[in-house]
């Protein structure tokens, strides 16, 4: 039984992004799109391209394609740092708010659905043993090779 757990830990998260990408293909959003809008709205404007790209959790130069459609788009425009001008900072265009708001309103709409039927207390028993479990992920990737 608790050898499926990481096989159910990582269909979770697939299965929430198909959710949300079935959902968002109407506003002619992909996944990186989306997310990237998402993330830049959580962190607030003026984000450089290279922390945008750490909270998504890409390298940065994977990031800067997404970056140049969605400038096409007319959702973020990019603009030099005023502290060092190698640096691009992403900000999200007024044509991004209802689109934002779009994304929260889906993304809301799924998680009630997702978690139908568990009890606020599930919920936070759930919370917090995600929690820890990530918690332990990053103290075993911290380590310099993984023990046999």
């Amino acid at each position: 039984m608790h050898q499926d757990i990481g096989l159910k830990l990582s269909r979770v998260p697939r299965l929430w992004r198909a959710i949300l990408d079935e959902c968002l293909a109407p506003l002619e959003l992909t996944q990186t799109r989306w997310v990237t809008l998402y993330h830049l709205s959580k962190m607030g404007d003026g984000q450089p391209q290279c922390d945008l790209a750490r909270s998504i959790g890409v390298e940065a130069p994977s990031l800067v394609r997404t970056l140049d459609q969605l400038t096409e788009q007319g959702l973020i425009e990019r603009r030099p740092s005023d502290e060092d001008r190698r640096t691009k900072r992403v900000y999200l265009t007024d044509k991004a708010t209802p689109l934002l708001k779009k994304i929260e309103t889906v993304v809301e709409q799924a998680r009630i659905e997702m978690i139908e039927g568990l009890s606020d207390d599930d919920i936070d028993q759930l919370d917090a043993i995600l929690t820890r479990i990530e918690k332990n992920g990053q103290q075993l990737l911290s380590r310099s090779s993984c023990e046999e």
